[in-house]
């Protein structure tokens, strides 16, 4: 048991670790935007039902003085824990949110006595070639090299990042395909599964000072095994639709193009690389001989699988995920 300091309490992930959090007898105190989610929809009152048994503290961890004055306050604590990241994934966004918050939390989270530090960051920093992958290496580097225990959790892809066909493939539209739709393949895990992953780090000495790459349970899925599963669950017969690789690179080289003149066209130029990167980049453990991503490297953990997932959407016993800046289709 001990004062948990969250980090990124607002998002999906975030929401589920303070639950599991809660649920194992911590204390945890969230700072958060006073208008947080996708578009700033979630106000106060939102937030205090969606974290209900956290204290909110409202600020900006984006801002040192805010961070330490609203959040840290020069209380103690035990641990911090962040599932905090960039929405767009622009240079931007990822260097201000993914590096510089985190560095100061770091910073404040040493002085207010923390003794571990559980970060949530992302499998596909392995193969970094996009700003807000090189801005959370930055910041692994930097909290490997502090004197406090950490854990880094790498996980694979989340149902909600799966989730964005659902609405085009009950409208009837097929569902659409990079190359042959077997280019790629990830373990994909739940929030609720993850987030009792990231809280048990904090009781597990075997996971401290680790990087830990973690997926869900079941065999390793591609776009189109997903796919099938969409359409089974919703009864339908498949339909696919094929985009060539290609035309993602063209679109991103016009944009980089039209970015040198408008810099909105620079940000959706780093959008379309993000969205070509996860169409042709398994989030799967890469092999350090080979180079190759491996199944049998990924580890799993959980109980809720992608194909339940889907027949629970299909039931309307969950809503569809809020998606937000990172969407693609």
């Amino acid at each position: 048991m001990g004062r948990v300091f969250m980090l990124g309490a607002s998002g999906t992930i975030g929401q589920a670790t303070v639950r599991a959090l809660l649920r194992r007898g911590h204390e945890v105190v969230c700072l958060v935007r006073p208008r947080a989610g996708v578009g700033g929809r979630l106000d106060a009152a939102a937030l205090a039902a969606r974290l209900a048994g956290a204290e909110l503290r409202f600020g900006d961890a984006c801002d040192p003085d805010s961070q330490t004055r609203d959040g840290w306050r020069s209380e103690r604590f035990d641990a911090l824990m962040s599932c905090l990241a960039s929405r767009t994934g622009a240079p931007r966004d990822a260097w201000a949110v993914d590096h510089a918050a985190h560095h100061h939390a770091l910073a404040a989270a040493q002085a207010a006595g923390v003794r571990h530090v559980v970060l949530l960051s992302a499998l596909c920093v392995q193969k970094p070639r996009l700003a807000f992958q090189q801005a959370k290496l930055a910041f692994e580097r930097e909290l490997m090299a502090s004197p406090l225990a950490w854990s880094i959790v790498r996980p694979t892809a989340f149902f909600k990042s799966l989730s964005g066909q659902v609405d085009r493939v009950r409208r009837g539209k097929p569902f659409l395909l990079f190359g042959d739709g077997r280019l790629t393949a990830c373990k994909p895990i739940s929030d609720d599964d993850l987030a009792d992953y990231l809280a048990d780090c904090l009781h597990d000495p075997m996971r401290q000072c680790q990087v830990l790459p973690i997926g869900g349970p079941g065999p390793a899925m591609t776009p189109r095994e997903q796919g099938e599963l969409l359409f089974e669950a919703l009864g339908l017969t498949p339909r696919f639709s094929h985009v060539p690789v290609g035309l993602m690179d063209a679109v991103v080289g016009g944009l980089a193009l039209l970015g040198r003149l408008w810099p909105a066209a620079a940000d959706k130029a780093e959008l379309a690389r993000i969205g070509r990167y996860y169409a042709t980049e398994s989030m799967l453990v890469l092999d350090p001989i080979t180079g190759d991503y491996e199944e049998r490297l990924t580890p799993s953990t959980g109980r809720q699988t992608l194909a339940q997932f889907y027949a629970a959407l299909a039931r309307g016993q969950v809503a569809p995920p809020e998606r937000g800046d990172h969407a693609v289709f």
